[in-house]
């Protein structure tokens, strides 16, 4: 029984295909079982680029086509709408009294976040 036991072994292979690789089989012994990614930061140190081309590093865009989305100065959302008396803009009627019921230095402090700063009669 025994030789028919060493005859079998010698017929079977090592390991099988659909069976999982262990990590020394996978790995010679000079590499780890565990992969060392880079960081972007440290793939862009380790690439060296030719000063004449464009990269990702060095590219400059022309403005956009498209116009600039208007964003309500209260919520965040995309205003379709502006108030005429203090210029701020906002995205529905609750806002508007919102805005409506603001005292000046508010306004005017919402007004400087967007960069429209101006002087309110």
């Amino acid at each position: 029984m025994e030789r028919e036991v060493v005859e079998a072994e010698m017929v079977l292979p090592s390991y099988f295909s659909f069976k999982k690789v262990q990590g020394y089989d996978k790995y010679p012994k000079s590499q780890s079982s565990t992969r060392r990614f880079k960081h972007l930061k440290q793939i862009i140190q380790s690439e060296v680029y030719p000063p004449d081309e464009p990269n990702y590093l060095s590219i400059e865009s022309p403005p956009s086509a498209h116009p600039a989305k208007r964003v309500c100065d209260i919520t965040g959302y995309e205003a379709p709408y502006h108030d005429p008396r203090t210029k701020l803009r906002y995205a529905n009627t609750d806002v508007f009294k919102t805005i409506r019921s603001l005292p000046n230095e508010y306004v005017q402090r919402y007004l400087a976040l967007r960069n429209a700063a101006v002087v309110l009669r």
